[in-house]
């Protein structure tokens, strides 16, 4: 059985798929992209960006029941590997050990132009 898990303190998707989806004891958290979901604006710069994204992957998973230390697997989109250092300092700030699993791409455009864009697989 499915389950969508939608919050008003995560941005709304911006086309036909959900925030997350509960499947079993499984959490799937569609890609976070760096909108500010009171304003619907997108922060400026790697750094605000990719805090958003982490607060937005928050806002989800609270509203799931669950948080950072259940992540089983990120993967994170970048425009330009230049920022990875950046974001994985940001990103490493929000997790404790044991790490989850990850995968880090440079991808040649993300959704609204933006920088970095990372998703969830969460176990409950």
């Amino acid at each position: 059985m499915r389950k969508e898990i939608h919050t008003e303190k995560a941005p709304a998707a911006i086309g036909p798929y959900s925030q997350a989806i509960e499947a079993g004891n499984m959490l799937f958290i569609s890609g976070q992209i760096g909108i500010e979901p009171a304003s619907g604006q997108i922060v400026s710069g790697i750094e605000a960006q990719t805090k958003q994204v982490m607060e937005n992957l928050k806002h989800i998973m609270e509203e799931a029941g669950t948080d950072f230390s259940n992540v089983a697997k990120f993967t994170i989109y970048l425009s330009s590997m230049d920022d990875f250092a950046t974001v994985n300092e940001i990103y490493g700030s929000y997790l404790q050990k044991p790490y989850p699993a990850r995968a880090t791409v440079e991808v040649s455009r993300l959704p609204k132009d933006v920088l970095v864009e990372i998703d969830a697989i969460v176990v409950k």
